[in-house]
């Protein structure tokens, strides 16, 4: 019977997710960079190897004002479910001291996330619409004299949805966190006569920021990589790097939505890699 020595053995464990991962992630991207180099027109697209298709895409105004545009939403959607989530996660942690109803509480907070993305999603049009509940109760306790027009199919609808369907994502990396710093350390602070902001600042804050920044991974690779939610809420009107994809692939622009495609994964890649430069999102996967 063959023996291997530690190192194999460890080889041997690592070869199945090694496998994966170049089936299912490199080589497809390989392809896309492969194809964001080809020519194409009309009848179909060639194998070459130029760089017209990152030229058009960095110099069109129309794709700058695109990542413009996914950038402000993912700020807007980072920034408001940040907001949510360590609110939500702060009172669940240390306002409510049992943990049974702590734990019952936060999976209150998932039961919206158990039906699917696009019923929450379209839920939304008979509220925002100018017939809609909100216009019609604001209309009818005399606030509003006409229906708000910015409510649906626009960028207001596109944040709002994002917000709905995504905070979830921010809230669990936050509250798991959170609810790992131990009380004594606050106790001792509070005795040694530190007010609510400074445990907040120097105490809660540092031991939470991992789980923001996995947090906040998770809500800008969504929303950057989103295309049916903005074309949806938008009512077409508005849209992302990803929607502009489609579109080209929909007009058979292979090559053109692969260049965009990488682009855009680069963006996204530094983006994640600024933030892991503050933060440890290990430290959160790990304990």
């Amino acid at each position: 019977m063959a023996s291997f020595s530690p190192r194999g053995i460890s080889w041997l464990q690592t070869a199945p997710l090694v496998v994966i991962l170049l089936v299912f992630l490199i080589a497809p991207l390989a392809v896309i960079v492969m194809v964001s180099f080809w020519d194409y027109s009309v009848g179909g697209m060639y194998p070459d190897f130029i760089w017209l298709n990152y030229e058009d895409l960095l110099t069109s105004p129309t794709t700058i004002a695109l990542y413009q545009r996914t950038l402000k939403f993912a700020f807007l959607v980072w920034m408001i479910t940040l907001i949510i989530g360590f609110t939500v996660s702060y009172f669940l942690t240390f306002c409510i001291r049992s943990t049974v109803w702590r734990m019952a509480l936060f999976l209150v907070c998932t039961v919206p996330f158990w039906t699917s993305n696009v019923i929450r999603m379209i839920a939304w049009i008979p509220f925002l619409g100018r017939n809609g509940a909100i216009n019609q109760g604001l209309m009818a306790g005399g606030v509003i004299d006409e229906p708000l027009d910015f409510l649906l199919f626009s960028e207001f609808s596109v944040v709002l949805t994002y917000v709905h369907l995504y905070t979830l994502f921010m809230i669990v990396p936050i509250f798991n966190a959170m609810s790992k710093i131990d009380f004594d350390i606050i106790e001792a602070a509070q005795d040694a006569g530190a007010t609510g902001f400074q445990v907040l600042r120097n105490i809660i804050l540092p031991l939470t920021l991992n789980g923001i920044g996995l947090g906040s991974i998770f809500i800008v690779t969504l929303v950057m990589g989103d295309f049916f939610i903005v074309r949806v809420m938008s009512g077409s009107q508005s849209g992302t790097v990803a929607s502009g994809m489609a579109y080209e692939i929909g007009g058979l622009q292979y090559p053109a939505a692969a260049a965009n495609a990488v682009v855009l994964v680069a963006v996204v890649v530094v983006i994640v890699s600024i933030i892991l430069r503050f933060v440890d999102v290990r430290k959160v996967l790990t304990e």
